[in-house]
């Protein structure tokens, strides 16, 4: 049960890794190592595949990487790393119950000298010290993944790997992992805001989780880094939230209307846009939305409202769903502003 647990943290932490990355544009893991300076490409990537929970280190460097605070990671990481942790004692002390009723005449390897470290539930010694090998006003979404980004998605389950240690090494090991980040409480929210990435300073901004309480509300947003439009002369502003401004208090299991206002600020004619979720696949206990929410034929000056179907979920909390700007190609129209989104309190 304890692996299964585990198992569920390390995904759901690669999970918000793998958000934070969307939320800064989707940049090549190449492009984060060469803003971190300190971190290889391949360690990155690692990180949002949910083998095995990253270091501190490579996490920290990977936030930074996106333009986001390293300190409002950290809570998520400690909660994440307790669990693994935990995970990891209890097949310790599985593995000394077995070799206690190991037979007195049992012949001993150098092998069994040593203590086992699971990576899927623990770390590895360049992750534990930080990795030697080092090479991070308008809607927007992520763009299209490059060559090094194809495998962002978790692996299917069973894929471990392992490291043996002896027991000091695993001692020391354990010493320098202490600490690790927690899941991050849900929430389903819309991100329409005018060019403003999801916020990262807050440890309950993962939509891709359960609902987080209402407290949590307005969730504040972060800008990502600064990036030019995909399309040179293309920019949007966003004028007003319509309808359901942010905490608008919505009835469990009801279908709601919200519409974003927007400008086009810009020269390019927008034709064939629309604003793409980034929470995909949606889970039952989320905000409903179509995925991607077309936008009208908008002329440069042109001002346009913006209509998405919401169905709020049985669950009351809040309800905080984001959209990235994509143009005909499905491309992402403004990598350096925030997405937009809708912040709703179900109950």
């Amino acid at each position: 049960m304890d692996d299964v647990r585990a198992q569920e943290a390390i995904a759901d932490f690669a999970a918000t890794l793998r958000e934070l990355r969307i939320s800064a544009g989707n940049p090549t893991f190449r492009e984060m190592a060469g803003r971190s300076g300190a971190i290889s490409h391949t360690t990155l990537h690692e990180a949002t595949k949910g083998n095995r929970l990253p270091s501190w280190a490579t996490t920290a460097e990977f936030v930074k990487a996106c333009g986001a605070d390293p300190a409002a990671y950290r809570e998520r990481w400690d909660k994440a790393n307790q669990v693994v942790r935990a995970a990891g004692a209890g097949k310790r002390a599985a593995a000394a119950g077995a070799a206690a009723t190991r037979p007195p005449d049992g012949v001993r390897t150098p092998a069994e000298d040593r203590q086992t470290v699971d990576v899927a539930v623990g770390v590895r010694t360049s992750d534990a010290v930080g990795e030697s090998s080092a090479s991070v006003p308008s809607p927007s979404l992520p763009p299209d993944d490059s060559a090094d980004d194809a495998q962002s998605a978790p692996p299917a389950s069973g894929g471990r790997r392992r490291f043996r240690l002896t027991r000091p090494a695993a001692v020391a090991l354990a010493t320098t992992v202490v600490g690790v980040g927690a899941a991050v409480a849900t929430v389903v929210a819309v991100d329409l805001g005018s060019g403003a990435d999801e916020p990262d300073p807050k440890p309950s901004d993962n939509p891709s989780k359960a609902a987080l309480p209402p407290a949590d509300c307005p969730v504040q947003v972060r800008n990502p880094p600064p990036a030019p439009p995909t399309h040179k002369g293309d920019a949007a502003a966003f004028i007003a939230d319509i309808t359901l401004p942010d905490c608008t208090h919505v009835a469990a299991g009801k279908t709601v209307t919200k519409i974003w206002r927007l400008k086009n600020a810009g020269k390019v004619p927008w034709r064939g846009y629309a604003l793409r979720r980034l929470d995909l696949p949606q889970r039952a206990d989320q905000c409903q939305t179509i995925s991607e929410v077309p936008i009208d034929d908008t002329k440069p000056g042109e001002m346009v409202d913006i209509r998405a179907d919401i169905t709020t979920p049985r669950k009351p909390g809040l309800c905080y769903v984001r959209f990235k700007m994509v143009d005909a190609a499905g491309r992402v129209a403004f990598p350096g502003n925030r997405p937009v989104n809708f912040q709703i309190i179900v109950e």
